[in-house]
């Protein structure tokens, strides 16, 4: 393979479903907003269906409806004519996705549909199409041709599907006031739910997990508290209760370098005014403001400064906010 021609290739495909997209916007209008209120108004769920490539659009615009506020699910159009109709209840809307909109699988089932008054949705390239003309809204998905040199292989038609598909979820979004916080509960087990989830009082080391001494104790004392708790840190606490301030391994090296005893009081060499952080900050945001200030390690106190735990960034990396 020439590496001109390989590129060639791929940079003319990029601008041919580029373009067809582009195509589309005209498209875009009142049929668009009526498929739009009928998934805001379903009271059951939104059923995607399709088969081969078009399927598997299908089952991805069903995965990102259903990550983003809307109960969502894939019935495939053949297994459906032979059973998985009954997934489909009467509040549900039905969502059929198709290139030609001609295909036998989708014919089957458009009948039972109309006549169970279960709405129906077409994303289709085919306006003409059986599915198109008997769908309750139509949703255009046409391209002039395919990127394929063939035009056969499903290259335009499926890129302007998935669009469409994307096009619907977003709106639901805005519609729905859908938050973070929302599409993090969505995300629990993925690095985006996690950052968008965990708070520093999920990882904190506590009660005595947290490594602390008086403003009377010596630097000696604070040394063997730091090394028992292994956060390379020490809060060092005020007779009230509250935060004085921090010792940490980098407190240490700046103490050997001046000649001062083991023996003295902690409060000389400790850094006062310390960064700290709050029980609900989330750890993503701990972890911003430890990269900007080149800290590795935060004292969580709560609003009267009283220190409740303490983390580092092994915590954040065990975490998988890192």
């Amino acid at each position: 393979m020439q590496r001109e021609q390989c590129l060639a290739s791929a940079q003319r495909v990029l601008r041919e479903e580029a373009e067809a997209l582009l195509d589309l916007i005209p498209s875009i209008g009142d049929n668009f907003v009526k498929a739009c209120q009928l998934l805001f108004d379903c009271r059951g769920k939104v059923i995607l269906t399709g088969v081969g490539k078009s399927g598997h659009i299908a089952t991805k615009i069903a995965s990102s409806l259903a990550s983003t506020g809307t109960q969502s699910f894939f019935v495939q159009a053949g297994e459906a004519a032979h059973g998985d109709l009954g997934m489909i209840g009467q509040d549900d809307v039905v969502v059929a996705v198709s290139n030609s909109g001609e295909g036998n699988e989708l014919k089957i089932i458009i009948p039972i549909l109309k006549r169970r008054g279960i709405p129906l949705i077409a994303i289709c390239g085919n306006p003409e199409s059986a599915l198109a003309t008997s769908a309750d809204v139509f949703l255009s998905a046409h391209v002039k041709r395919e990127a394929c040199p063939l035009n056969l292989a499903p290259t335009n038609s499926t890129t302007a599907e998935l669009a469409v598909g994307d096009a619907l979820m977003v709106a639901l979004i805005e519609a729905r006031g859908f938050t973070r916080d929302d599409f993090a509960r969505s995300h629990p087990g993925g690095a985006l739910g996690r950052r968008l989830l965990v708070r520093c009082q999920d990882l904190m080391h506590q009660g005595d997990g947290l490594p602390q001494v008086s403003t009377d104790a010596t630097i000696e004392a604070a040394l063997f508290e730091m090394t028992e708790k292994g956060l390379g840190l020490v809060a060092v606490v005020n007779p009230d209760g509250t935060l004085a301030g921090i010792y940490t391994d980098g407190d240490l090296r700046r103490t050997l370098s001046r000649e001062i005893s083991i023996k003295a009081s902690i409060a000389q060499v400790m850094t006062a005014g310390c960064f700290t952080v709050h029980a609900d900050t989330l750890a993503a945001e701990a972890l911003a403001l430890m990269q900007q200030k080149k800290i590795n390690g935060l004292i969580v106190t709560d609003a009267a400064n009283h220190p409740l735990g303490a983390f580092n960034m092994h915590d954040l990396l065990r975490a998988g906010i890192i």
